[in-house]
């Protein structure tokens, strides 16, 4: 009986043997070519962080809270697509903060010096051919704010009035289209950011300010001002919004649209737009906007999986 063990034993191992050697080569060469990390992706990798663009007053997008931080519905997005960047490249990243304005920030995520843009950003054809945007966020337009007490209702009795537009929006470009259009000769009254142009109509240098209805919502709101201005006329324009990144590159556009569909799948989304514009802000006050039927629906298209 002993021999016929040990033959057993034998021939055991020697299939053992064979199975390894087998496997071996398969599994080594699976080890052994990972896919190669590229542009922002590797980038992260090499350095350990990722660099946000952010607004300073695109209230309750992105904008400063009290102790000069980034907050807002736009930046709690983009945390999310930061922890899936760390997944996607293995390691914690830092983020770096680099404040943007609506002249910059297009320039900014191009050159590199921003690596997310996580503002109140229009996607449109034009800005496309320079940058790539992640599905969109939210859908607004452009509508014009005004004291409570101002004749201004539409933007026809805009006609020779002070406007205030922040440079490098849509709204500017907005308001000079109709301007020409309807021979309305509006002085437009360009500033740096949304704050400024706020400030002008404030101050009485400006009779109106136009931009995108819920940016002016959210700082009448900030400003605790509902009793003195209103928001006012039909919208003039269309302006979806989405995070901005660097145009070709493949990977990290993956994990963008991957993350938004995982955020819309299991609730985040809304979540985030109920906390930002239903509830109140830091400053106290809230915006009170319901989400609109186009937006949910937008939502619920991007929570299913592309097969």
């Amino acid at each position: 009986m002993k021999p016929k063990a040990t033959l057993s034993v034998f021939l055991a191992g020697l299939l053992a043997a064979a199975v390894f050697v087998l496997a071996a080569p398969a599994h080594a060469q699976e080890q052994a070519a990972p896919t190669a990390l590229t542009g922002t992706l590797a980038k992260a990798r090499e350095t350990g962080a990722i660099t946000i663009g952010y607004r300073e007053s695109s209230v309750p997008f992105s904008y400063l809270n009290a102790r000069k931080e980034p907050i807002g519905y736009s930046i709690e997005l983009c945390r999310a697509l930061v922890t899936a960047i760390e997944d996607a490249v293995n390691r914690s990243l830092t983020i770096k903060w680099v404040p943007v304005t609506s002249d910059s920030r297009i320039d900014a995520v191009a050159s590199g010096k921003v690596d997310l843009e996580c503002g109140s950003t229009t996607n449109n054809l034009e800005r496309q051919k320079r940058v790539s945007f992640s599905p969109t966020m939210f859908v607004s337009g452009t509508k014009v704010l005004v004291k409570k007490d101002s004749p201004i209702k539409s933007f026809r009795d805009l006609a020779g009035r002070k406007v205030a537009v922040t440079a490098g929006t849509t709204n500017e470009k907005t308001l000079r289209d109709l301007s020409e259009k309807f021979k309305l000769n509006i002085n437009l009254q360009v500033t740096r950011d949304h704050a400024e142009s706020f400030g002008l109509v404030k101050s009485g240098q400006a009779d109106a300010f136009a931009t995108d209805d819920v940016l002016l919502y959210g700082l009448i709101a900030q400003d605790a001002a509902k009793a003195d201005y209103e928001v006012v006329g039909d919208f003039l324009s269309y302006d979806p919004y989405g995070i901005m990144y660097r145009k070709g590159d493949p990977q990290l556009n993956k994990v963008v649209v991957d993350t938004f569909q995982v955020l819309a799948e299991d609730g985040e989304i809304e979540r985030q737009y109920k906390r930002w514009f239903l509830r109140k802000l830091p400053s106290g006050e809230s915006i009170n906007l319901p989400m609109s039927a186009q937006l949910e629906t937008i939502i619920q298209t991007m929570s299913v999986k592309a097969e």
